[in-house]
């Protein structure tokens, strides 16, 4: 999971803005396990320091402020092309998985 988690956290900003503890449980909700903030945060202010992400602190209404993240254009290019390359990868790990080979043919 933790491999993926930065393409993932991306995707969770696809549809707008969003906010880490619902980052964290839109993950889960979609049965990718359940996610720690320690884990999800450094992820994110890798995103906002690479362009990937802008965030905005708001102040809350009934509570504590909260950060706000939002996809940027450079930020959705870069899911596009994760996008790509984990498709491919699923692929072919599934015709790898899937295909019958003989004992003895695989190469160390």
């Amino acid at each position: 999971m933790r491999a993926t988690l930065g393409m993932f956290s991306l995707r969770a900003l696809e549809q707008g803005e969003s906010y880490g503890y619902a980052i964290i449980a839109d993950l889960e909700a979609n049965g990718l396990g359940t996610v720690k903030g320690g884990t999800l945060y450094p992820i994110l202010a890798r995103h906002e320091s690479a362009g990937l992400v802008t965030v905005e602190w708001r102040p809350g209404e009934a509570g504590p402020g909260r950060k706000y993240f939002s996809l940027t254009d450079l930020g959705r290019s870069e899911l596009e092309r994760m996008r790509v390359q984990w498709l491919r990868f699923a692929a072919n790990s599934d015709a790898y998985l899937s295909s019958a080979r003989p004992a003895g043919t695989g190469t160390p």
